[in-house]
C-alpha cells in the first residue's frame, strides 16, 4: 500500500501549469522583440549560436525536477508491516431515498440535503463499526459496500443525487433485500437504516422486512418530510430552480411523508420509526440504540509500518537539475555538427 505522508505538498503540483503558461509568453514576447529587429531569418544568421530546442529542454528537465521534489517532499510511503488486529462493531447499511420527492424544502434545506447531513455525522461518530450505503428510487443500487473507511463513506455520500437513480419510484422492499445480500455471511450485529420518505412506496417492503428479521437484522426507518408536505421544485441544467413539478391538470404536486408504511417496517423489523424535522433527522435516537446491540468481534488487516521514499524523489530531482544545468542554451559546435538538439 502506497501512501502520502505530507499529501498537502501535491498542491504544489498545481503550480506546474502556471510554470508552462508563462514560459509559453516568454517564448512568445522573445519572438514578438526578436521581429522589432528586423527579418527574422536574417537575424537567425546573425545569431548562429542561439538555440530554439534547448531553452525548451531545459524548462522541460526543471519541471520534471520540480514535480519530483514536490513528489519528494510528500513523502510516499509503502507499507511494509500488515497485521492483524481485532475489532468490534457492529456492520451497518444504510438505505437512503433519492427519489424526486426527497427534493422537497419542507425540511431545510431539503428532505435530501439533511438526510446527507445527518448520515455524515452519524459517520464521525461511528467507531470501528462498518458501514455500508445504498441509494434507492424506483430500483436500488449499492452506492457504497460495507467499509471500515468512513472517509470513502463522505466522499461517496457527497456524490448522492436524484440522478444516479434512472427509475424513478420508492421501491423499500428492493432496497431492504440489496442491503440484506449487501452485509457479509458472519455473526455480526447487523442493522438497516432506512432513510426516506415512503411516497409512491412499491413492492414488498413488509414482506422483505419479515425475511430481514428472520436472519436477525435489525431494521430502522426514519421518515423524511412534515405532516404538511411540500412541492417537488424543478431545477434546470445550471441547478437553478425553475418552478415545481406539476400533475396532468397543472396543479402543483404535494409530496407527504407515509409514515404509517415507516412505522410497520419499523415494527416488523424489530427496530423502530422516526420522523425527521427541521431541527434533527432522527438518526442520534436511532445509534443509540444500534448501539444496544451486541457488538461483534472481526478481524481486520492493515498496515502498521511504513518505509520512507523520499530520497528517491529527490535524487531523481537532484539528477534532472544536474543535467539542466550542464545544458548551455547556445549551441556548440560539436553538437551542431552531429545535430543532436538542433536542425
Amino acid at each position: 500500500m502506497i501512501r502520502f505522508e505530507h499529501i498537502y505538498f501535491l498542491y504544489g503540483l498545481l503550480m506546474i501549469p502556471v510554470f508552462i503558461l508563462l514560459f509559453s509568453l516568454m517564448l512568445a514576447w522573445k519572438k514578438k522583440t526578436m521581429k522589432k529587429f528586423g527579418e527574422v531569418s536574417i537575424v537567425k544568421q546573425l545569431t548562429p549560436f542561439t538555440s530554439k530546442s534547448k531553452p525548451v529542454l531545459k524548462f522541460v528537465l526543471m519541471i520534471l525536477a520540480f514535480a519530483f521534489l514536490i513528489f519528494g517532499l510528500a513523502n510516499p510511503q509503502i507499507g511494509s508491516k500488515l497485521e492483524k488486529i481485532e475489532r468490534k462493531g457492529i456492520d451497518i447499511v444504510i438505505a437512503i431515498d433519492v427519489s424526486n420527492s426527497m427534493l422537497a424544502q419542507d425540511i431545510k434545506p431539503s428532505r435530501l440535503e439533511s438526510a446527507r447531513h445527518a448520515v455524515s455525522n452519524l459517520i464521525d461518530k461511528l467507531n470501528n463499526d462498518r458501514i455500508g450505503i445504498i441509494v434507492f428510487a424506483g430500483k436500488a443500487f449499492i452506492q457504497l459496500p460495507i467499509t471500515t473507511d468512513y472517509a470513502a463513506a463522505k466522499l461517496f455520500l457527497s456524490t448522492i443525487t436524484p440522478d444516479i437513480v434512472p427509475t424513478q419510484g420508492t421501491a423499500i422492499g428492493d432496497a431492504i433485500q440489496l442491503s440484506v445480500s449487501s452485509f457479509n455471511d458472519n455473526d455480526h450485529s447487523k442493522a438497516i437504516i432506512i432513510i426516506t420518505d415512503g411516497e409512491n412506496h412499491e413492492g414488498n417492503a413488509i414482506e422483505e422486512t419479515q425475511a430481514a428479521a428472520e436472519l436477525g437484522i435489525s431494521i430502522y426507518t426514519i421518515g423524511m418530510g412534515l405532516p404538511d408536505g411540500g412541492p417537488i421544485p424543478i431545477y434546470n441544467e445550471f441547478n437553478n430552480q425553475v418552478g415545481f413539478k406539476k400533475d396532468n391538470q397543472n396543479q402543483t404536486i404535494i409530496t407527504k411523508l407515509n409514515e404509517s408504511m415507516l412505522q410497520q417496517i419499523a415494527v416488523a423489523g424489530n427496530g423502530s420509526y422516526v420522523r425527521a424535522n427541521n431541527s434533527q433527522a432522527g438518526l442520534d435516537k436511532i445509534f443509540k440504540e444500534i448501539n444496544k446491540l451486541e457488538k461483534t468481534e472481526y478481524e481486520s488487516k492493515m498496515f502498521s509500518d511504513y518505509e520512507d521514499r523520499f530520497q528517491y524523489f529527490l535524487a531523481v530531482s537532484l539528477l534532472f537539475l544536474i543535467i539542466e544545468f550542464f545544458i548551455y542554451e547556445k549551441k556548440s559546435k560539436l553538437l551542431m555538427r552531429i545535430k543532436l538538439f538542433d536542425r
